[in-house]
């Protein structure tokens, strides 16, 4: 399973604004910057998870993107699903109907399991867990030291 570039800057750009959430709003060209991405991408990004109600836009002199309800509430899981769809390794998994060798297929009860795996990983990761693993990692990155 590869991860889309699309859902992975999503993720990303969650953090961030899970890290500022009750302090801070962030605009595009801030987390572009934050972490190294393309803020035309971004922007795109940024309104598909707008349109899903995971972030809203505040305008004025201030203004940028927030989260619309607490990291706690947010899950990996609820930003995979608003930019790529619900997560499904292989089509016979959610649609079983689709494959004439489901019955006697010797995989298929593996993708089961594996798209059982990541799907429980990403609802039980929150956007507030990614937070504090970013908060951690700066952390030992500051804390490096490097002749």
């Amino acid at each position: 399973m590869k991860m889309s570039t699309r859902a992975r800057y999503g993720a990303r750009a969650m953090a961030e604004l899970a890290s500022a959430y009750t302090h801070n709003t962030l605009s595009v060209k801030e987390l572009s910057q934050l972490q190294g991405l393309s803020p035309k991408y971004l922007e795109q990004i940024m309104a598909v998870l707008k349109a899903a109600g995971l972030v809203k836009a505040v305008r004025g002199l201030h203004g940028g993107y927030e989260l619309a309800t607490s990291p706690e509430s947010i899950t990996l899981c609820d930003v995979y699903e608003a930019l790529e769809g619900a997560p499904v390794l292989v089509e016979c998994v959610a649609h079983p109907e689709t494959c004439a060798m489901r019955a006697k297929c010797p995989t298929r009860d593996t993708w089961v399991e594996l798209n059982d795996a990541v799907t429980r990983v990403l609802k039980q990761t929150t956007v507030a867990d990614l937070a504090q693993r970013k908060a951690q990692k700066e952390l030992v990155a500051a804390s490096t030291y490097e002749i």
